[in-house]
């Protein structure tokens, strides 16, 4: 559970009654079954399902559909725990789901008792965790239903009412204290960055006027035309990063594809540049990082382009690769050379300026409501404190 129990939460723990109880009278384990690689003929849809991995996380950001042999159906409501016997994860899944590979490591718990909801089950797997603390890769996972965990309880039954308005009070609260520090950082972020300005400049109004009035040449310009260096991550799986500094990117649009901060020796790819992964989402990154084999980096070395110039370049890979990529045709760097994307031109060259005023006139017609914003919670805590 998220955030610091302040002091009137600290005294509800203190004041309950605890009971121990084992897994195996509060859970059906069910062995979860995979999908083979060789069947892994994965066809995104919306209305289809996430593929879960053994770290208990989304395996790929889109909805796929598969054969139904292969989908976990979970009650609405009635999220399970599971865990995996070869990592010693474990996490909360609270929809019907797929997952990758066909061993038997990937256990569900599915609860017994009937009042069931998502707080509650958080609170015990809170429990679990703490007598998963120190397992690993080579320590057996067979005595798992036979662990005991405390759980409040009331006239001797297990009090999940009390679970549940302990997390919910704990979630407001934590909730409550992110508003608070995210009003703070947001304000000084504005004035540092000079974004607290979004008076439009003359130059930025006439761009924006000559877009509205499709008075801007567009041309097609290949990604090779616009960058010099275009090359593909190397793989590097979950269980072999060290725990690190460097930002590390993998396909996916969960915290822009940063997936964790590695130390291994990997290629470092240069700030200013953009990732493209095989499902064709594109971000621009502002930092040194390294990156996996299912992401393509983009940059150059003869062009010295500015942030703006990069962002815009962004925005039209997106739009030129969107809706082409997913599973069963993935896009690498490598056959990405000769993909157009649409870019303002004068006299047959870019138009580096125009891109620049754009970015910038988009960047202040964004962040306009969200100075307001932060002006009118700064206001209405001042009138507070008064």
């Amino acid at each position: 559970m998220p955030g610091k129990i302040d002091a009137s939460l600290n005294e509800k723990l203190k004041n309950i009654q605890w009971g121990e109880y084992r897994l195996g009278d509060l859970f059906h384990k069910r062995t979860i079954k995979g999908i083979p690689k060789s069947e892994e003929n994965l066809i995104e849809n919306p209305k289809g399902y996430h593929v879960f991995g053994q770290n208990i996380y989304y395996q790929y950001p889109q909805r796929v559909l598969n054969d139904n042999k292969y989908l976990t159906q979970v009650e609405p409501g009635k999220p399970i725990i599971a865990y995996t016997s070869s990592t010693a994860q474990i996490g909360i899944i609270n929809e019907s789901f797929y997952r990758t590979g066909d061993n038997g490591a990937f256990q569900g718990l599915f609860p017994k008792f009937e009042q069931c909801n998502y707080n509650q089950i958080l609170f015990i797997l809170v429990a679990i965790k703490r007598k998963f603390i120190g397992l690993g890769y080579n320590d057996s996972m067979a005595h798992v239903m036979d662990l005991y965990i405390k759980l409040p309880i009331y006239n001797g039954e297990i009090d999940f009412a009390y679970m549940d308005s302990f997390v919910a009070e704990l979630k407001a609260q934590h909730v409550a204290e992110l508003k608070a520090q995210h009003v703070a950082e947001l304000k000084a972020y504005l004035s540092i960055t000079g974004l607290d300005n979004y008076e439009l400049t003359e130059d930025e109004q006439n761009i924006l006027d000559m877009l509205a009035n499709s008075k801007m040449d567009f041309s097609d310009v290949t990604f090779s035309r616009v960058f010099d260096c275009i090359k593909q991550g190397r793989r590097l799986k979950k269980d072999d990063q060290k725990e690190g500094k460097i930002p590390f990117i993998m396909s996916g649009v969960t915290n822009t594809g940063v997936v964790n901060y590695i130390s291994n020796p990997v290629a470092i790819f240069p700030k200013n540049s953009i990732t493209l992964d095989i499902f064709g989402n594109a971000f621009y990154r502002n930092f040194e990082f390294g990156a996996g084999d299912d992401t393509g980096v983009y940059w150059s070395e003869t062009e010295e382009y500015s942030s703006k110039s990069m962002l815009f370049f962004t925005t039209a890979m997106n739009v030129a690769v969107a809706g082409q990529y997913s599973y069963g045709h993935k896009l690498r760097s490598s056959k990405s050379l000769d993909l157009t994307m649409k870019l303002p031109v004068i006299n047959e060259k870019m138009d580096i300026t125009t891109m620049e005023l754009l970015i910038s006139a988009v960047q202040k017609l964004v962040i306009k409501d969200v100075v307001l914003y932060a002006k009118s919670k700064e206001s209405l805590t001042k009138r507070v404190i008064k």
